[in-house]
């Protein structure tokens, strides 16, 4: 099979978060298809191993190593893992995430917000302080699966998109402080917008309960699918940029936002209020079912 990106990830040790589903799994695959040897991090044993047997199927190395990124101790075993099955560390790819939903008054349960928090930003910062010394040893590449959200927040999302500008925030900083250091290891940030994953089914609402069926029918065919994302952003690791805002009405948002906040916010309010009402509509029908 060919070799995408003339061969930059070919043979290179690559770890990433989130691997059992969504971007992070798409991710897994491409970087098969390029001939990278693979660790695989996610809490779901089963569907981890199935997504690592499926690379090796393509023809690269592949381990599954069971992780809760929300442990310190699992993300520093992740990093043990991998140096004693490879070696070495040339990427680290944080894409686990989880996220909450709802009005912010409407939440009893601020445990939720923690819990968030832990995940998109603290499973982050543990896996990169971990993985940090080797990937400083090769000039290697870290990667961090933000979202518009991380950018510029919206309504109904306060938890998530706190947790996402926090995550924002550290790799900006850890960005500049390598590049200080004259270590050569790249930072790069992913700003997608909508991508049709299981993340927004997941999205536990402030009945503690997840979006299910509804956030399943919510995408429309003209979202971001997994493969582009995945596609964009090793496009964007490859060539060691800071950041990659897809689509482009979420690079003409941050324009906007920067020009002319008042109006953004108002736009912004605007385009929630209508994400509210279909997805109480698909609600009602999804109770006729």
């Amino acid at each position: 099979m060919s070799k995408l990106n003339s061969g930059v990830f070919n043979n290179k040790v690559a770890i990433v978060t989130g691997a059992s589903s969504g971007i992070g799994r798409e991710l897994a695959y491409q970087l098969a298809k390029q001939g990278a040897q693979l660790v695989l991090a996610a809490r779901d044993r089963l569907r981890l191993e199935e997504v690592a047997n499926n690379c090796q199927t393509i023809g690269s190395k592949a381990i599954a190593v069971t992780t809760d990124v929300t442990k310190q101790e699992d993300c520093q075993q992740l990093i043990a893992t991998t140096l004693a099955t490879y070696g070495g560390i040339d990427m680290l790819i944080n894409a686990a995430a989880r996220s909450i939903g709802g009005y912010f008054d409407e939440f009893s349960d601020l445990s939720l917000f923690k819990t968030v928090m832990e995940v998109n930003y603290f499973g982050s910062l543990y896996c990169t302080h971990y993985a940090l010394p080797y990937l400083q040893k090769n000039k290697g590449r870290i990667v961090g699966v933000c979202c518009l959200g991380g950018k510029v927040a919206g309504p109904h999302h306060t938890g998530y998109c706190a947790s996402k500008f926090a995550m924002n925030g550290f790799f900006e900083s850890l960005r500049v402080e390598l590049l200080e250091m004259k270590t050569d290891v790249s930072v790069t940030l992913a700003y997608p917008d909508f991508v049709v994953t299981e993340l927004l089914e997941r999205t536990i609402e402030p009945n503690g309960k997840p979006l299910g069926e509804v956030g399943k029918r919510f995408y429309t065919k003209n979202m971001m699918s997994p493969q582009v994302c995945a596609r964009l952003i090793l496009k964007a690791a490859a060539k060691r940029q800071r950041e990659m805002v897809i689509p482009w009405q979420g690079k003409l948002g941050l324009w906007l936002n920067f020009l002319f906040p008042h109006l953004t916010d108002r736009l912004i309010a605007k385009v929630a209020l209508a994400h509210k009402q279909r997805i109480d509509s698909l609600r009602a029908e999804v109770g006729e079912l």
